[in-house]
């Protein structure tokens, strides 16, 4: 669905920004079926416990969403990097409670591949957000990034237009951080940060 002439999602998001509530109204329909499409992408990952869906998501992310009253929008790609970081503290949060709940029980499992079928192993949400965060004190561009293609399923493009950089160097950072985390997640503790690209 397109925005109305003179009203793209860029324009809406700086009219939201200015406080013009009318203008998220607006963007709801424009960006939701984006949205649940990413969404679905990453739940289709999920190997086993899903408690949560596609449309649930989505509108957890919203309400989420409605509360970014201080982010100056800059455009679509920034909007769908800040519903990425939503959706995965989501999906943390909900992952954390289940396994409290059952006292150290499994959280989510999720396939680690993005572009298609699963092509590796599955690996436990709660270990990949640990993995995350480790990646972000050494390398925090590579850890958005992997947030970007990972939790919000943006393309290389994408990633490139939200980060300001080339789709080479995101394909570059992409392979690395993709082979840190692996060997972080099968229990190497990796002796620095992951091959950098300028």
């Amino acid at each position: 669905m397109d925005a109305p002439p003179g009203r793209n999602v860029t324009d809406l998001l700086h009219a939201w920004s200015g406080g013009d509530l009318g203008a998220l109204e607006e963007l709801v329909p424009i960006v939701y079926a984006d949205l649940k499409r990413r969404a679905s992408r990453m739940l289709r990952r999920e190997r086993r416990g899903r408690t949560l869906q596609t449309t649930g998501l989505v509108h957890e992310a919203y309400l989420l969403l409605q509360r970014q009253h201080r982010v100056s929008w800059n455009d679509r790609s920034h909007f769908f990097a800040v519903s990425a970081r939503l959706m995965r503290r989501i999906l943390v949060d909900r992952a954390r409670a289940r396994r409290a709940a059952k006292r150290g029980g499994p959280s989510l499992v999720l396939v680690a591949d993005t572009t298609g079928p699963a092509a590796e192993p599955e690996m436990d949400l709660l270990d990949l957000d640990r993995a995350l965060e480790e990646l972000a004190a050494l390398d925090d561009r590579q850890a958005r990034m992997v947030e970007l293609r990972y939790f919000g399923g943006l393309s290389l493009d994408e990633v490139a237009e939200a980060m300001g950089t080339s789709k080479a160097t995101v394909k570059r950072d992409w392979t690395a951080a993709r082979a840190w985390l692996y060997g972080r997640l099968k229990g190497s503790p990796g002796d620095g940060a992951p091959g950098r690209t300028a």
